[in-house]
């Protein structure tokens, strides 16, 4: 079959300059800034189900200004947006921009908020590799949820208050409650430990996670990691079933799709000022391309490819 995949279009970054380093015209400075967007410490707060991603944004960054230190913890969505609330990190990483409430309450503290999502993920659904199950629609996904579909299954998740659970609630089930067979595991590799053991199981993970990662042609469209099947869902729109594919996900042919944004209250320019412009960066963005997210900050440019049996 033919499959779009995506390459870089070698055109620079969009979004670098957003928060790009004035320049002093005044006089020299005498005494040297304790921290830059090169160099400092700061803490930062990521939601987890984007650690292996970000650990390869922080590798390159941390190489490329070794006067830098970004110490970083993984937590649910929830617990990132309560770090940003109470100052224990400047900066965090999560599937949500801030409510308009929420940035309302921080400026009412005197604390502006700046926010820009910065790479596309999806939400992909797994299965055991016995299960029928191999298409569905959207209407199917909500009974799983709901508890009312026609098999059984367990319904695995990573954390109760993850961006994962949310995104699926308020998708597709909202103001209504998860199935008295959902359960949440440790991480979304747990979920799919649990997912190739047992076969009554649907597992729900950020979409970088079910890629094979002894798969060596990052070029390419991916392999899916042995032990799972990945569920292709239908587009409501064309009728037509679609895998997490990235480029059916950059087309928004895949339905179950949400933006990482970074979300700060960074008022100077300070090294998580210097982290977002490594992101928004055309090799930072290259990084998010690797693991199978869509990068927003670059222009893309999409060409057929065949996919191999």
């Amino acid at each position: 079959m033919a499959l779009r995949t995506y390459f870089f279009s070698g055109i620079a970054a969009l979004g670098l300059g957003f928060f790009m380093i004035s320049c002093n015209n005044g006089k020299a400075i005498k005494e040297e800034p304790a921290e830059t967007t090169q160099k400092g410490n700061i803490s930062i707060t990521v939601d987890e189900s984007f650690k292996p991603v970000i650990e390869q944004e922080l590798k390159v960054f941390d190489s490329s200004f070794p006067d830098a230190t970004i110490r970083v913890q993984y937590k649910p969505e929830n617990q990132c947006i309560e770090d940003l609330f109470k100052d224990s990190a400047r900066l965090i990483l999560t599937t949500r921009d801030l409510s308009t409430q929420e940035k309302e309450t921080m400026k009412s503290n005197g604390i502006k908020i700046k926010s820009l999502p910065v790479a596309m993920d999806a939400i992909a659904v797994i299965v055991h590799p016995n299960s029928p199950d191999s298409l569905m629609t959207l209407g199917q996904l909500r009974t799983v949820l709901q508890g009312t579909f026609s098999r059984p299954y367990t319904i695995v998740f990573d954390n109760q208050q993850s961006g994962t659970v949310r995104y699926m609630m308020d998708s597709l089930i909202p103001g209504q409650k998860l199935s008295s067979k959902s359960y949440a595991v440790k991480d979304n590799a747990s979920v799919i430990k649990y997912v190739t053991e047992n076969e009554n199981s649907l597992g729900i993970v950020g979409v970088s996670h079910v890629y094979d990662p002894e798969d060596s042609d990052i070029n390419g469209v991916g392999k899916f990691r042995k032990g799972i099947r990945v569920v292709s869902l239908m587009d409501d729109s064309t009728g037509k079933f679609y895998e997490p594919y990235q480029a059916y996900i950059a087309l928004k042919k895949y339905p179950l799709r949400r933006s990482l944004y970074f979300v700060s209250r960074e008022s100077w320019q300070g090294l998580g000022t210097g982290f977002i412009n490594f992101l928004c960066s055309e090799p930072g963005q290259l990084i998010f391309s690797k693991a199978r997210l869509v990068p927003l900050r670059v222009q893309l440019r999409i060409r057929e490819a065949e996919i191999k049996p």
